[in-house]
């Protein structure tokens, strides 16, 4: 993203791409997690110290019920089977990485690039 400031461009580089990998059957994502939220949002943002995209979910930290509003949520936002979607670190942490099977690392960036600078 190219942004006018006077007389000097400033170009800003999304770097949100860090946090997406390929793995030898899909993609692995690193999210920050906040349970507990208002409203659940995927993707949320981007956390650059983390190198990670930011996730929302309404469901509390309870009973893994977060847990699995973040399969969930994640699965409906790339259109893919929800049990094509797994945690693989960091269930009990709030920066988790999600193991997404059948789609590209390209497909992943491209509907983020979508979803984050819309």
């Amino acid at each position: 993203m190219v942004v006018s400031a006077g007389r000097h461009l400033v170009i800003l580089v999304t770097s949100y791409d860090d946090a997406v990998s390929g793995s030898d059957n899909g993609v692995v994502i690193t999210l920050d997690v906040s349970a507990g939220c208002k409203n659940d949002a995927f993707p949320a943002g981007y956390n650059s110290w983390r190198k990670a995209l930011v996730c929302h979910v309404a469901a509390r930290a309870v009973g893994g019920k977060a847990n699995r509003a973040i399969l969930d949520l994640v699965a409906r936002t790339f259109g893919v089977p929800k049990s094509s979607v797994s945690i693989i670190s960091g269930a009990t942490s709030s920066t988790k990485r999600i193991e997404i099977l059948g789609i590209s690392r390209d497909d992943i960036i491209s509907r983020l690039s979508d979803l984050l600078e819309s």
